[in-house]
């Protein structure tokens, strides 16, 4: 199958890199030293969403900035043990073939956080949009508006990344193509124009008019 796109915008988590054991080790410890119970915490969702949004889910408003900036300092530092940022398969060569200025990332991480899980990877985009960014967080379309807008791309003509349910919503709400990654979540729980196993089902190349991509079967 064969798309046509002026950019393409990517999440970071579970779509070019997984952080998923420094996630579990990380919020599992902020949890414990919070006192929230193993049953509250597993009725939150954690993927694809600001830890602000999680940690209002879970404590009274007053403590929130407080535990925002804690698991913030837990994630940072735990980016460079083992499971920290892994690259995921395909990501390294989708990346490698687009233009700079063609794609970003958009992450509901901060950016002190998306910033070192990519460069653990060797990851540096022109372009990244952050929860420090944006008002509100995915499934709400802001955080890929404001992507495309940096980018200077008209929103029909970008393709979202995605392997979050919220995310892939955000990528539709926003009126753009989505692509959808099963590597965090069941087949059955993704809604896109697309889904495929990770990016190494993705390949594309630059055109004289914006981008050729080719997602194979």
């Amino acid at each position: 199958m064969k798309i046509h796109a002026q950019a393409l915008l990517f999440d970071n988590d579970g779509t070019l890199l997984s952080s998923l054991e420094s996630v579990i080790r990380c919020w599992t410890r902020w949890a414990a030293e919070y006192g929230i119970s193993a049953e509250e915490f597993a009725a939150v969702e954690l993927h694809g969403r600001p830890a602000a949004e999680i940690a209002a889910d879970l404590l009274p408003a007053d403590l929130v900035p407080g535990a925002v900036v804690r698991i913030e300092q837990l994630e940072v530092e735990d980016v460079t043990r083992p499971g920290g940022a892994v690259l995921l398969p395909g990501t390294a060569e989708l990346l490698a073939s687009l233009p700079a200025d063609r794609w970003a990332v958009v992450t509901s991480a901060t950016r002190r956080l998306g910033e070192a899980r990519l460069a653990e990877v060797g990851i540096r985009p022109k372009v990244m949009i952050a929860a420090d960014d944006i008002t509100r967080g995915k499934p709400d379309p802001e955080p890929y508006l404001l992507a495309a807008r940096s980018l200077g791309v008209d929103p029909a003509r970008c393709v979202v990344f995605e392997d979050a349910p919220a995310g892939l919503q955000a990528g539709r709400a926003a009126g753009m193509k989505t692509v959808a990654l099963a590597t965090t979540h069941d087949r059955s729980e993704l809604v896109a124009d697309i889904v495929v196993n990770d990016l190494s089902a993705v390949s594309a190349q630059a055109t004289h008019d914006g981008l050729e991509i080719v997602v194979a079967d």
